[in-house]
């Protein structure tokens, strides 16, 4: 196969489905491969870069079995724990973003699901931050209901963050307390309510390059508007502790060929930049359009939100929020 006339095929409108015989990802030249994901970058997105910045608003006991995550209760890590912070608090990191030039601000909370007196304590959040400040507002609070979207939405939220994490196939060996299909239905009432669907997944976690291939074509086929990627950095207390960490390569490869099956949706550097030259520098020239930035960025964070509008004026992108546009 040849990456680059691939590039160019799907630039003029081509799409690789399920029915692709996509392996060739798997064994191309990983230099032509990113130069070809960068031009679909470049044509189908443009230049800008999309920031995104966000607040753990609840953190610790969460009930969900995840084998990656320290903020679950099966697993016994050093988490801080917390129930929903402070309106004030949230209304000033969300004011500090802002005036730091990030696209977005999201609440991401831990747990199942945001309900009760919490979730409403999380609605009045947004409409205070929509009040008050121009960017643009997500949130990232487990499996909501129809309702429960509709009102963020009211409340001022674009974009709703729900990782299905990997392949469906790997899924069971990564999380026993819901399903790969619940993530599912949580994006389809994403989508129904007319939001940004925001939802990607770690690599790096035991599954095979078959299940990142199925993952992409899988986050294709949901229309899914931005896609994080995360690369696992192994944390201490989980059942993932000691998995062998990720090579710039492999990371470079999987986010290139995401580009290539994706290549109108936002591909966002998540955690696991530390483990990327410069943070990820090259990863926004092999396809890699927006990232999360700022403190919260990753468990060994490096980079914050002016060393990554450094980086990204240096490659020539285009770093100004659309909520400061004429």
């Amino acid at each position: 196969m040849d990456v680059r006339k691939l590039a160019q095929e799907i630039i003029d409108g081509k799409r690789l489905t399920r029915e692709d015989d996509l392996s060739f990802f798997l064994t191309c030249d990983l230099e032509e491969l990113c130069e070809g994901a960068d031009r679909i970058r470049e044509r189908c997105l443009g230049d800008k870069v999309d920031l995104c910045s966000i607040i753990n608003g609840r953190s610790g006991r969460c009930p969900e079995d995840c084998k990656y995550c320290a903020q679950s209760a099966h697993n016994h890590t050093n988490c801080e724990v917390y129930d929903f912070l402070p309106e004030e608090k949230i209304v000033e990191a969300c004011r500090l973003h802002e005036s730091e030039g990030v696209d977005r601000f999201s609440i991401v909370t831990a747990g199942k699901a945001l309900t009760g007196e919490e979730f409403e304590k999380a609605v009045h959040a947004y409409e205070t931050m929509r009040s008050q400040c121009k960017i643009e507002l997500c949130a990232s609070m487990g499996f909501l209901n129809a309702e429960q979207l509709r009102r963020l939405h009211e409340a001022g939220v674009t974009s709703y963050h729900h990782n299905i994490e990997t392949s469906k196939r790997n899924f069971p060996n990564i999380c026993t307390t819901h399903t790969y299909d619940q993530k599912v239905a949580t994006l389809k009432l994403v989508k129904a309510e007319g939001m940004c669907a925001c939802s990607g997944g770690i690599i790096g976690m035991g599954e095979s390059w078959e299940d990142r291939l199925d993952m992409a074509v899988s986050l294709a086929e949901l229309e899914i508007d931005s896609i994080p990627i995360n690369a696992l950095m192994p944390i201490p207390g989980t059942p993932l502790a000691h998995q062998e960490r990720l090579t710039e390569a492999e990371i470079l490869r999987t986010i290139a060929f995401f580009r290539y099956i994706n290549p109108e949706a936002n591909i966002r550097l998540a955690a696991g930049r530390a483990l990327m030259t410069n943070d990820g520098e090259r990863a926004f020239e092999s396809g890699a359009s927006a990232t999360i930035t700022g403190n919260m960025l990753t468990t060994a964070a490096r980079a914050t939100i002016q060393s990554d509008k450094r980086m990204l004026a240096g490659l020539g992108r285009d770093i100004t929020p659309a909520w400061v546009r004429p």
